[in-house]
């Protein structure tokens, strides 16, 4: 039988089947045996063969080729990467500029990423019930200006009140949307908005650290009452690129992408080199101070000792 894997906790996946379906499944042993180097050989979103045995007990057994797929480092620590998600036809980054507030590197690593495996991505500012004083607000128009005026699409919604929602809810209709972000920056809220019948847990923030608990144990999809899937996945802390080639990171930065166009050399890293159109870009401030740190800290990725900051 052929279906759609919509769950995945790690030891077993739930496939849900052309003919409507939802199977519990596992992975063959030797499927994971084939030069797969990752956690989760199978992703959610993925388009499955299954066969089920005579004693009941159901198996993945083949994968269809992946139209793309999102994928960070396992942990820093790590040499293995995780599948996000695959087969999405648009990112939602949920992203929360007061408690918590995700760093802007977090952003470009996950949008670099996204790029690289051409998955479009929409920008989710959530919280901005929480956005009361002028600085904060000032913050948030300079973030929503930042990226935008990159290509990205962005928009703000109160999870909390619903503002901004309905815009999330159409921007979703008919596709098959990932929700990722940070702990703790509202996606299980957000999809309690989209589909109120599944009342995810949610939990409060760690008044200490600022930060998110993890109510999403594992990932899974969810189908779309106005058509379509929207994927939900566990909070994470950091995005570590992988697989990137350092002449390559400059690709997944397109207002860097742009201008290197004009630097003297081909090669050019944008670190040292004389005449790079790049550093001479970030000294008249038309390339944003952060995203330029951001794509030296994935260069850091791929090898820290051949390349040296301009400042």
């Amino acid at each position: 039988m052929e279906g759609l894997v919509i769950k995945n906790t790690g030891s077993w996946y739930v496939v849900h089947t052309d003919e409507g379906a939802d199977v519990k499944c596992k992975v063959k042993g030797n499927f994971r045996l084939k030069g797969i180097r990752t956690t989760n050989p199978v992703a959610v979103g993925d388009k499955v063969t299954i066969t089920v045995n005579p004693d009941g007990n159901a198996y993945i057994t083949a994968i269809q080729p992946r139209e793309n797929y999102i994928i960070r480092r396992a942990s820093n620590l790590s040499k293995e990467s995780h599948i996000i998600a695959a087969n999405v036809d648009r990112a939602f980054l949920v992203v929360t500029l007061a408690h918590p507030v995700t760093s802007t590197t977090f952003i470009d690593r996950f949008l670099a990423s996204a790029e690289a495996y051409r998955i479009p991505v929409t920008i989710v500012i959530n919280k901005t019930d929480l956005l009361t004083g002028a600085d904060e607000r000032e913050y948030c128009e300079a973030v929503v200006y930042l990226y935008r005026s990159i290509g990205y699409d962005v928009i703000e919604v109160s999870a909390k009140t619903g503002a901004g929602i309905d815009d999330l809810r159409l921007r979703m209709t008919g596709k098959v949307s990932l929700l990722s972000g940070n702990s703790g920056v509202g996606k299980s809220t957000i999809i309690n908005d989209l589909l109120p019948e599944l009342d995810l847990r949610t939990a409060a923030i760690s008044d200490i650290h600022d930060t998110g608990m993890h109510t999403t144990t594992f990932s899974e999809m969810f189908p779309l009452p106005e058509g379509g899937w929207v994927i939900d996945t566990p909070g994470i802390k950091g995005f570590g690129t992988i697989d990137f080639d350092r002449h390559e990171i400059a690709h997944f930065f397109p207002e860097i992408f742009k201008i290197s166009h004009d630097c003297r050399y081909g090669d050019c890293t944008h670190t040292h080199e004389p005449g790079c159109a790049v550093l001479e870009a970030l000294a008249d401030h038309r390339i944003a101070e952060s995203r330029y740190n951001s794509y030296l800290s994935i260069l850091d990725d791929t090898n820290p000792d051949k390349y040296r900051k301009p400042f």
